[in-house]
Parts: structure tokens; C-alpha cells; sequence
């Protein structure tokens, strides 16, 4: 049967919980998922981040990627205030724009963004359908969606194993807060059928690493 999905907070939204996640080392999968995204060739101008914390990938891929700029949106405000800090020294306040809003109901207009990503967003959502049907729809034609999430491991000595595998030097609230996440999160096929729902073919959702499923599509012309 699998474990079932248990919930978390939607939004961390106090300076202790933007703090803890920021200090995090999240690199590792920061990395990777900018290659592969990179790696599915984003048109430059304007990318869309939903759910975008501390803003540590829009940082990254604004130094990655010379011709972009990011709206980065997030319904956390201490998120936001931590990860602006963090595009200052990095010498990107004019690329990256944060905003603060929710996921689930866009103040975005349709159709007009030719890249929309997100990494680590639907975990967080009671009903993610919702925040994936407002992605598709801000997504231009012919443009890019790109999501990344964990998935939900079958049992809790799989969680305890990941945990112990990728954040050894947490600490023990650090620790809780990544195998919380594991818990709350959906398996593939449950992303397969949300994204059938909006008519996303179900192989654009794989699994892309032992821990994560991502899915990659073009929006039809």
C-alpha cells in the first residue's frame, strides 16, 4: 500500500524557518536541477520560479544563464526577505524579482511566460492540482514547464535512509523538516494524473533521481 501522505505547514513563514531551510546545504540539488533545466533549453528573457524560498535557484540560474531574468514567487515573506539578501551579494537585484504570492491563484496573466518552474513546491500543498493548473496556464504556447519535487518513499526506513544519505550534517530540526517533507509528498503516479487532468502527457513525469520525480513538457502551439 505505501505510506500514506501526511501534510506539512504550506507556507514557512517565520525568520526560524527561513533560516533553517536557507542554511540547509540544498546544492547539490540546486545544481542539478539548473542543468537540467538549462538542459531542456529555456528561452531566455523572463522564467517564472514558483515556490521560490530563499531564492537560492534563481540566484543560480541567473549565473548560469546570462540571457534570463526571474520572477520569483513565493507565499512565504520571511523566505522572500532572507533570499533577497542573498541576490544582493550576489549582484543580481536587477535580474530577479521577487513576489509575493500564492501558487494556487496566480496575479499572472495567461499565456505570457515562455519558462515556469518549480522546485520543492507541491509538497507543501494540500491540493496541489491547483498550483500546477496555474503554472499551465501562465505558460505561453509553444513554452517550457519544468517541475521538480521529491517523491513519497514506499516506507520510513526508505526516509530514514535518505535522510541519513543527504543531510547528515543537519541538524536534528533540519533532519525532521526533510523527512517531513518525504511524507508529505506525492508519488509519480499521482503527478502522472494531475498532469493528465490538464492534458500532459503522462511520460513527461519520470523519476529523476532516487528521491525525486520531475516533470518536463512543451506546451502546445
Amino acid at each position: 500500500m505505501g505510506l500514506p501522505r501526511v501534510l506539512e505547514v504550506e507556507a514557512m513563514d517565520t525568520p526560524e524557518e527561513a533560516i533553517a531551510y536557507d542554511t540547509m546545504d540544498h546544492s547539490l540539488a540546486n545544481r542539478a536541477f539548473v542543468e537540467d533545466l538549462l538542459a531542456a533549453r529555456p528561452d531566455p528573457g523572463w522564467i517564472v520560479d514558483l515556490g521560490a524560498g530563499t531564492l537560492q535557484i534563481p540566484v543560480l540560474l541567473c549565473q548560469r544563464f546570462p540571457g534570463c531574468q526571474v520572477l520569483a514567487v513565493d507565499l512565504a515573506w520571511w523566505m522572500l526577505r532572507v533570499g533577497c539578501s542573498r541576490v544582493e551579494e550576489a549582484g543580481l537585484s536587477g535580474r530577479i524579482v521577487p513576489c509575493r504570492a500564492d501558487a494556487k491563484c496566480l496575479p499572472l496573466p495567461t499565456g505570457r511566460f515562455r519558462t515556469v518552474v518549480s522546485n520543492s513546491l507541491l509538497h507543501h500543498l494540500p491540493e496541489p492540482e491547483f498550483a500546477l493548473r496555474e503554472a499551465w496556464r501562465i505558460t505561453a504556447p509553444g513554452g517550457l514547464l519544468f517541475f521538480r519535487d521529491l517523491f513519497r518513499p514506499e516506507d520510513e526506513a526508505t526516509i530514514h535512509a535518505l535522510v541519513a544519505q543527504y543531510a547528515p550534517g543537519a541538524d536534528p530540526r533540519q533532519q525532521q523538516m526533510f523527512a517531513d517533507s518525504f511524507r508529505a509528498s506525492l508519488t509519480v503516479e499521482e503527478v502522472r494524473i494531475l498532469a493528465e487532468e490538464l492534458g500532459i502527457p503522462p511520460e513527461a513525469v519520470y523519476l529523476s533521481s532516487d528521491r525525486h520525480w520531475t516533470l518536463c513538457v512543451r506546451k502546445p502551439k
